[in-house]
């Protein structure tokens, strides 16, 4: 397990204003630097759009003849026995029983280490009808890559090579947020405080405004 990363001790802060297109483009070199197969998370809540990002990631890096498979961590989620039992609006349930964490590593993120077999299922749960997904079965090559994308990733002790973190403070989420959704809102909190996404992140990105990021680094 990888140790975290220093965004929490004391030292000089520099924040970079960027562009979600530049910053795609960090986040594309990151990996393309890295030989081998390479898992990558992309972690925010819904408001930040990670799944947007992970769409021009994952295009860039099929330019660049990397291929990549796309998998949102919303297509892992248990099943709404398990998921709901609490209650539909419960923001610990939300954090604690929602994803599939052994799904989500038996069937992508283990595969997908480096020597591993490449055999990767990238969707597994459709929360709508509650039932698994008919879907096949993708092979990625030694050099492949799996982007992961979603929301309240970090801190679990899943297996990756690079995490990229987009943070949003509690008042921003609230203010994007629609009503129906504002319950989630504590478990984002608890998550920032408990589980150290910024710690475990290569890179940190403050996403108040999504359309205008900023990366955080250590001097």
């Amino acid at each position: 397990m990888r140790a975290a990363r220093p965004y929490g001790s004391i030292g000089r802060v520099l924040v970079t204003p960027t562009t979600r297109a530049a910053l795609a483009a960090e986040v594309v070199e990151l990996v393309a630097a890295r030989p081998g197969r390479v898992r990558l998370v992309l972690d925010g809540p819904a408001p930040t759009r990670p799944d947007e990002l992970a769409d021009e990631i994952a295009t860039a890096l099929r330019t660049l003849g990397r291929a990549t498979v796309v998998v949102d961590a919303a297509d892992f989620l248990r099943p709404a026995s398990v998921r709901l039992e609490l209650g539909r609006t419960d923001s610990d349930a939300l954090l604690e029983r929602w994803l599939d964490e052994p799904a989500l590593r038996r069937e992508v993120l283990d595969p997908a280490e480096p020597g591993a077999s490449g055999r990767v299922l990238p969707r597994l749960w459709d929360t709508r009808s509650d039932r698994a997904y008919r879907a096949a079965y993708t092979t990625i090559p030694d050099d492949g890559v799996v982007l992961l994308h979603g929301a309240l990733l970090l801190g679990r002790g899943l297996p990756f090579e690079l995490a990229v973190h987009l943070r949003m403070a509690a008042a921003a989420l609230q203010r994007a947020l629609p009503d129906e959704l504002l319950w989630t809102v504590p478990a984002h909190v608890r998550y920032e405080e408990e589980s150290d996404p910024a710690g475990a992140a290569d890179l940190l990105v403050l996403a108040d405004h999504p359309d205008r990021p900023a990366v955080q680094r250590r001097a």
